[in-house]
């Protein structure tokens, strides 16, 4: 089945063709409108210094009614002079002149540079204590020479070892106890005693 595109009634399809010319005409005369006439400034009279008459029935514009009728060009000497003899006198110290006064910058109380006290004895760092040896005694083993294996948890890896191995290239293992083992941490020299863990 076709798609109907609404073309087939003549008159309704004239209709919409005349509305839209008209549309686009009047949109067109609006812009050349707008560029066509564009607005000169005119400079005033006593620039250019031609008088043109207004037009009959034409409004001047408020600024070219104005003259120079109120306006009075000459010097006002006792203005001036009155102006001149102002003094300056303030309540403070006069910026202006060299005879004033100092002004008196008070002592302050503490220096401004910080500056440790002589008595005070500096205090040595803190040794850093080495972090404690994560790994988890959770069993052990005896085979028949009646030696131990202990079983170690370091995160989700598991490790067993005898007395003298080396866990995660870390953790040296020392003497094994059914309820506890010796470790030492090689990066710190720090030996620790891990208790059996109970789950």
């Amino acid at each position: 089945m076709a798609l109907a595109l609404g073309l087939e009634n003549k008159r309704n399809v004239t209709i919409v063709a005349v509305l839209f010319a008209g549309i686009i005409g009047y949109v067109g005369y609006q812009i050349y409108a707008s560029f066509s006439s564009p607005t000169v400034p005119v400079a005033p009279a006593s620039l250019t210094g031609k008088t043109t008459a207004p037009a009959a029935g034409a409004s001047e514009p408020a600024a070219l009614k104005m003259d120079n009728a109120g306006i009075d060009p000459t010097l006002h000497f006792d203005k001036l002079a009155a102006s001149e003899d102002v003094r300056y006198d303030g309540t403070g110290r006069n910026i202006f002149s060299a005879d004033s006064a100092p002004v008196t910058i008070p002592v302050p109380i503490k220096s401004a540079r910080n500056t440790p006290d002589a008595a005070a004895v500096p205090l040595a760092p803190a040794v850093p204590r080495p972090p404690a040896i994560d790994l988890k005694y959770f069993g052990y083993e005896e085979d028949k020479s009646k030696s131990l294996r202990a079983f170690f948890l370091h995160g989700d890896d598991i490790f067993i070892a005898r007395t003298g191995d080396i866990v995660d290239h870390r953790y040296k293992v020392g003497a094994i106890h059914p309820l506890n083992v010796e470790v030492t941490d090689l990066s710190y020299n720090n030996s620790q005693t891990l208790s059996l863990a109970t789950f």
